[in-house]
């Protein structure tokens, strides 16, 4: 419902800013996190790497944008970019985090396995886009680096409560496959047994596979195989361990 503005107001009589929405999105590759980041073509910044984002516009919401630019800056295409499960991470709206004038911006984050390449040169204000392993990510333009932290972090709790991690496996995988996905996003090491037991005791996460068992290398015996539960979360859920990562 719509409503006509107060009598004598003046929207003028604020100073003008700007909205912008931003994006982590991470997936595996080759055993690494991975973020998708886009080498920014024009001022400021040029030259340097970025998240994918851009302004809003009068007439669409900051997730519509988000989707928008995600798709004009990296070639994804726009199925694919329209199906992303998006969260919302938080709003930046620190002064004079864009030197051209006061920005605001929206982050949204997604964690999703089997992204394809982005197109070899991007559109918009990036030149280009490609994934990067985080810890190669280096200075990145903006304050996008602390947003890709602040992203980091969100995804790797949410791992602690979503069956999420399966989804990086094969359709039948080992708990040593399903621990290194753990280990990959958390940046941790986790202790073998005490993995395979809380995985075991999660109602719904992982199913066995009848008889179904493979080799991992070594002299062990084969490793039984087990695919995706039913569940949809994790009760109780599967936290990261306290300490240093690795």
């Amino acid at each position: 419902m719509s409503a006509a503005p107060p009598e004598g107001y003046d929207p003028h009589a604020f100073p003008p800013f700007a909205v912008t929405a931003d994006l982590a999105v991470f997936t595996v590759r080759g055993g690494l996190l991975h973020v998708l980041l886009i080498r920014r073509g024009q001022e400021p910044y040029a030259g340097a790497w970025a998240l994918p984002g851009g302004f809003v516009l009068p007439r669409e919401s900051a997730e519509t944008a988000a989707r928008r630019e995600l798709a004009e800056e990296t070639g994804l295409a726009a199925p694919l970019v329209v199906a992303l499960h998006l969260e919302q991470l938080r709003t930046y709206s620190e002064p004079d985090r864009d030197p051209r004038m006061r920005v605001v911006s929206v982050a949204f984050t997604a964690l999703v396995p089997d992204l394809p390449e982005p197109a070899a040169e991007g559109g918009g204000d990036a030149a280009h886009a490609r994934w990067v392993p985080v810890g190669e990510a280096g200075d990145l333009a903006f304050d996008h680096a602390a947003i890709l932290a602040d992203a980091r972090e969100r995804i790797g709790a949410k791992l602690e409560y979503s069956c999420l991690a399966t989804a990086f496996c094969p359709p039948e995988f080992t708990l040593g496959e399903l621990q290194a996905v753990y280990e990959t996003i958390w940046d941790t090491g986790l202790d073998r047994p005490n993995f395979r037991r809380k995985v075991l005791a999660t109602p719904g996460f992982v199913e066995a596979v009848p008889g179904a068992a493979r080799l991992t290398g070594g002299r062990g015996k084969p490793a039984a195989l087990y695919r995706a539960g039913p569940a949809t979360a994790l009760h109780p859920p599967l936290l990261r361990p306290e300490g240093p990562t690795r």
